[in-house]
């Protein structure tokens, strides 16, 4: 399968594409009953693996550990992989580029920050001269074959936002990607200059960006968006509550037959999926 043409085909529909945002391989079986997409958040990876901030801990073989797992437990989902800067070196960005793309990920996405990075909703970011940003990224591009490429720039100076993202339109990379947009009139004034090159959009709860449906985003001409965080932080809310409620029950778990219990059976049958994925249901376990 080409996963990079099937994503491709899938940013080229009408509409905007979701991608959602998940952290281990739980939230993408939860995720997976809801969403056909992937994206292999930066930040959530840095925080689940790592239990650190999205600043430049990730280090490449974890990541291409991690999508290996998902592909193989997901066999016909998009994923979409957040490669940060490319781990700095251009000829390891190309490394590991075709590596992903080996293991069967969507697509990438290339920002142009300089160390030390920040996640691209955080204040004091830096980026990369232009002309070292663009060759990176064009060594990227001649080294994939399928694999789908994102070119994100995290420029925060009006003038140079609008000059990266006309540059990165001009590149034979798939997408362009401005993160940390801070209004829809900014939406507009980057798809302007960017011309019918396909545009995404990344929305992280108590981010920089405005919330915005799927409905919104088509009207402004956004091809694909980006979730980076709903699993991850509906899990720490929902583990917050849950150790809160043991506390104050004396240690007595809650009973599972209750609306919206899960227990022992309902993650068995959760987890069972992704072995039905590829052999059907194995004996014994309900799918």
């Amino acid at each position: 399968m080409n996963y990079g043409d099937a994503l491709r085909d899938e940013v080229a529909a009408p509409g905007t594409t979701p991608l959602i945002g998940i952290y281990d391989m739980y939230s993408a079986s939860v995720a997976a009953g809801h969403y056909n997409g992937f994206f292999v958040s930066g930040f959530g990876f840095a925080a689940s693996y790592y239990g650190l901030p999205d600043i430049g801990f990730i280090a490449w073989p974890d990541m291409l550990d991690f999508v290996g797992r998902l592909r193989g437990a997901f066999p016909q989902h998009h994923l979409l992989v957040d490669i940060d800067d490319g781990y700095v070196d251009p000829e390891v960005a190309c490394h590991v580029v075709q590596r992903l793309e080996r293991i069967g990920a969507s697509g990438v996405i290339l920002e142009d920050q300089k160390r030390p990075r920040r996640c691209g909703h955080a204040d004091g970011k830096q980026v990369l001269p232009l002309e070292e940003y663009l060759e990176k990224l064009n060594l990227v591009l001649a080294s994939r074959t399928d694999l789908l490429v994102i070119a994100r720039t995290d420029a925060t100076e009006e003038e140079d936002i609008l000059r990266r993202a006309a540059a990165l339109a001009e590149t034979e990379a798939d997408v362009v990607l401005v993160d940390g947009v801070r209004s829809v009139e900014w939406i507009r004034r980057i798809r302007g200059v960017v011309g019918d090159k396909p545009l995404l959009f990344n929305q992280i709860a108590g981010g920089k960006s405005p919330r915005l449906s799927l409905t919104e985003l088509t009207e402004l001409g956004v091809d694909v968006a980006i979730y980076s965080t709903p699993c991850l932080f509906a899990a720490h809310r929902a583990m917050d509550t849950a150790l809160a409620e043991l506390k104050f029950a004396d240690g007595r778990l809650p009973a599972t037959d209750e609306a919206g219990g899960i227990g022992v059976s309902q993650s068995t049958d959760l987890l069972a999926r992704n072995i039905s994925r590829h052999h059907g249901s194995p004996a014994g376990v309900r799918a």
